[in-house]
């Protein structure tokens, strides 16, 4: 069936539609065939082989002789010799030496092709082509209506016309034989054209129509299956896939043709697998048989009156399984061995493989942070202190002398500054205010110290009195200590 998006005059072309690149289902590159020998080139004394095979609506592909060597690729439209008389129009699927693969495949010998190929298809046919093919819908659906009418239990799925208008095959599905020649007389009269009445499964019904997955792609027998292969439910069964048929049953309502793609692989997976195993008896009790995972092995087991499953190796079900045949029970299904905790040595090589915290670079880089704020904050001017001048400690305007700028220059030798020599008072060291002692005694009622509150309001004179070294402050060396 042509496509509207297919080029003018010679149909589709071999590269399929322009719209999309291919129309897919009932479309131009239905059913294809990848033509891996065309990239090479023949010997000078070949003479290409001369059967083509042609594809036509549905999943329908016919061979026919191209007598007169005309030069034809895949894609074309050429008129070819129709079964019962006239001609018809289809695409070109296959050329060259797979067309006979094609026909051992199919178990077609070469001196049954006999149609021919006519000539390539004109722009006159084209449209005497198309304009069959735009009947078939509303043809359909008045045959459906007759069929309705007689109470015919029988489906008419599609209509397929021939190319020159002279001949239109409908196909239906039944579940048994009916009596259609009633409906082929009221067909005759109402299209005025040869009717064919042809009796179709399921499975192709489905690659006629074509349709959506429950995988999410289009059907496999419309697309590129050729061949319906028998599916049985023992092929679920060896899957170990739930036995329900919503699940298992395709668009056609038959079970599911991919149920086939894997069998073969569960089949030579299971014959590792041992048979009639369905328990097997232990000192603890009798363990029924619950699952088999084929590809990795393991049979599951489970106790009566307990829930949880044991997985069991293979090995150990064929050890079993032998242990109850000579009349010994084991203890259990797993046998368990003690394993000794070796100390793990560490690796000295792990830091140049690139072992390392995962971390390490988090804390590298809230570090480096860090190092931002500091210089940020050093750098930032004080609003306070707009000039950057030194405040004095003290209220009354006097600095203290720990606080003092210290002298610069070059220090000693050794590394520490000398400090002035001189005399020191009696005690070893240089006395403080602070360090005095306090009298001994009763406080007073009320907690005060009097004496706290006499040496708060005195003057101390010290602080102004020089010091041998020029600066002010307690007494040093030759200076008098304060009385108590």
């Amino acid at each position: 069936m042509g496509c509207g998006s297919c080029s003018t005059g010679g149909g589709c072309s071999p590269a399929g539609c322009k719209s999309n690149g291919s129309c897919l289902t009932n479309g131009c590159s239905k059913l294809d065939v990848y033509d891996w020998l065309s990239h090479m080139d023949m010997p000078v004394n070949y003479k290409p082989f001369p059967i083509i095979e042609i594809k036509f609506k549905g999943s329908r592909k016919e061979f026919f002789l191209n007598t007169d060597n005309i030069y034809l690729e895949n894609g074309d439209l050429v008129v070819v010799e129709a079964t019962t008389g006239g001609y018809d129009i289809g695409h070109i699927s296959l050329t060259g030496e797979l067309v006979r693969m094609q026909l051992t495949k199919r178990r077609v010998k070469e001196e049954d092709v006999l149609k021919k190929i006519y000539r390539r298809a004109t722009p006159a046919d084209v449209d005497k082509w198309k304009a069959a093919k735009d009947m078939e819908w509303e043809t359909m659906h008045s045959a459906r209506k007759l069929a309705l009418s007689l109470n015919l239990s029988m489906k008419l799925s599609d209509v397929d016309y021939q190319a020159d208008k002279s001949k239109a095959t409908f196909y239906y599905t039944a579940e048994g034989r009916v009596d259609f020649r009633e409906l082929i007389k009221k067909m005759a009269e109402t299209f005025r054209i040869r009717i064919e009445m042809r009796q179709i499964g399921m499975r192709q019904e489905a690659s006629r129509l074509g349709g959506i997955g429950s995988c999410g792609r289009e059907l496999c027998c419309s697309t590129w299956l050729t061949d319906f292969k028998t599916v049985s439910t023992s092929a679920a069964r060896y899957q170990n896939l739930s036995l329900n048929t919503l699940k298992l049953a395709g668009q056609c309502g038959k079970l599911k043709c991919c149920l086939n793609y894997e069998l073969d692989t569960y089949m030579d997976a299971l014959k590792h697998i041992p048979d009639n195993v369905n328990y097997l008896k232990t000192l603890k009790g009798d363990a029924r048989l619950q699952k088999t995972d084929i590809f990795k092995k393991q049979m599951w087991f489970s106790y009566p009156r307990e829930e949880s499953w044991i997985a069991v190796p293979l090995a150990r079900v064929k050890e079993i399984q032998q242990m109850n045949k000579d009349g010994v029970l084991p203890d259990d299904l797993l046998v368990f061995v003690e394993v000794e905790n070796e100390p793990i040595k560490a690796l000295d090589y792990e830091n140049v493989v690139g072992q390392d915290s995962l971390t390490r670079l988090d804390e590298r880089n809230r570090n480096a942070k860090k190092k931002n704020n500091k210089n940020r904050n050093k750098n930032k001017p004080n609003p306070n202190n707009p000039g950057g001048q030194q405040r004095p400690e003290n209220a009354g305007g006097q600095q203290n002398a720990s606080a003092q700028q210290r002298p610069q220059g070059p220090r000693p030798e050794g590394g520490q500054q000398q400090r002035p020599q001189g005399p020191r008072p009696e005690g070893g060291g240089q006395p403080n205010n602070n360090a005095q002692q306090r009298p001994q005694g009763p406080r007073p009622e009320g907690g005060a110290n009097p004496n706290r509150d006499r040496n708060r309001n005195r003057p101390n004179n010290n602080r102004n009195r020089p010091r041998p070294d020029g600066n002010r402050g307690g007494v040093d060396g030759g200076g008098e200590a304060p009385k108590a």
